[in-house]
């Protein structure tokens, strides 16, 4: 969420900015001023009403220990009519706070000066790309059929089950599941991540700390009799762990890491771009999140960068990153970079992986801060990265690793899933 004080010193910067997203915000940004102002003013008449009042309430003891209670009584009518007004100010001032906040939660995070001008995906920059794309072999399949194959995955029997978008993995691909999920996590602790087993479900205060709510309400799946929220990413929980605390300096950076199952409920458009693990309502994911002191979040997010490229790199699949554009940028990032994995089958890039600097976005909104070196609360900044998604993870390896004979497992893989080939 946005700073008020932010935006009323740098207006103009905040309307620069959000240009960049393709949002005319200029009048949004005013409205936000004006019920700011109209919340302090409540608040400062209400300290005055307050100061006279205790004033009062002195000068009242006073007056009666003297007799003098004509005098007296007439400054206890005052103030019960400080107290009507004390009244209709403070709902005055609750009324605006409420409509602020609620204004604020519809804008996105300002974009990083980094961040290209663009409208849409076609406009994101590459600015990475690293990995030779194999040549296969004459008739080859693209996963989905691989999978029917050799059966790995049953996406009919996860229809049958729950509806599409639910697959079903079986034998060696359940079992390679697993050895992803596992070699991710070593792969995250390792380089210093503190692996976390978090809650699949939260309540709505994690979905607002994290910004999922209000922005994608209708993607989340909920639980009504409970006013709980199926997770779109371990990101949720793990961020929320931290909301509502005041950190020591000494306690940045904080590095976590968790696998869980994802459940998303827009499945995108049809066709053989959302075909087999393309685009699922659950699939499994390891992520990383990360909290920054603010002089380090860039640093932090160049180095989430290349963890992630060590792990492509060891699964030998060709990948891409990409800088998001403005238009293309989720709502509470600040900067992102997209990891894109070639899929030789299908001739295209699959995305396997965002990296985020949420700068103080999130922070602001969970009421997470740390006790800096000067003595002052500031907000922390908040990073995540996916490290990795699987399911075109999966796709990739299923598709690029395929020979006549069957399916090579990367070799950083075999001791996990106990199998060399498929």
């Amino acid at each position: 969420m946005l700073q008020v004080t932010d935006i009323r010193e740098n207006k103009e910067k905040y309307i620069n900015a959000l240009a960049k997203r393709g949002i005319d915000a200029a009048s949004v940004l005013e409205e936000v001023l004006i019920l700011d102002e109209e919340r302090r003013g409540s608040q400062a008449q209400l300290d005055a009403i307050l100061a006279q009042s205790n004033s009062y309430s002195k000068e009242i003891g006073k007056l009666f220990q003297s007799g003098e209670m004509q005098k007296a009584n007439e400054l206890k009518e005052k103030t019960v009519e400080l107290k009507e007004s004390s009244k209709q100010l403070n709902e005055q001032m609750l009324a605006a706070a409420e409509k602020l906040q609620q204004l604020l939660y519809t804008l996105p995070n300002i974009p990083n000066d980094l961040v290209p001008a663009g409208t849409d995906e076609n406009d994101n920059k590459e600015v990475y790309k690293e990995g030779e794309i194999p040549k296969l072999v004459e008739g080859a399949l693209p996963h989905w059929e691989l999978a029917k194959k050799y059966d790995l995955i049953d996406f009919e029997l996860g229809v049958k089950i729950t509806g599409a978008g639910f697959p079903v993995y079986k034998g060696k691909g359940a079992r390679l599941q697993r050895a992803m999920i596992a070699y991710f996590l070593d792969k995250n602790t390792a380089a210093g991540y503190t692996e976390y087993q978090v809650p699949h479900l939260v309540n709505e205060a994690s979905g607002y700390g994290t910004g999922q709510l209000p922005d994608k309400e209708g993607q989340m799946y909920h639980a009504g009799i409970d006013d709980l929220y199926l997770i779109p990413t371990a990101e949720v929980p793990v961020t929320n762990m931290f909301r509502g605390d005041l950190l020591n300096n000494s306690d940045l950076p904080i590095t976590c890491t968790a696998y869980t199952p994802c459940f998303r409920r827009e499945a995108g458009s049809y066709g053989a771009h959302v075909r087999g693990l393309n685009r699922l309502h659950q699939f499994d994911k390891v992520e990383l999140v990360r909290i920054e002191h603010p002089d380090k979040s860039y640093e932090a997010l160049d180095g989430m960068v290349e963890h992630v490229k060590g792990i492509l790199r060891e699964l030998k699949l060709p990948y891409r990153i990409l800088r998001l554009c403005g238009g293309d940028l989720g709502f509470t990032s600040a900067l992102t970079y997209d990891f894109e994995v070639f899929s030789t089958a299908q001739d295209r890039w699959l995305e396997i992986s965002s990296v985020s600097n949420f700068e103080t976005f999130q922070a602001n909104r969970l009421k997470l801060r740390f006790k800096d070196t000067d003595g002052k609360n500031k907000l922390v900044h908040t990073l995540n990265g996916s490290a990795l998604a699987l399911p075109r993870v999966l796709a990739g390896i299923l598709e690029n690793y395929q020979t006549e004979d069957g399916i090579k497992i990367p070799e950083v893989l075999v001791p996990y899933c106990g199998f060399d080939s498929i």
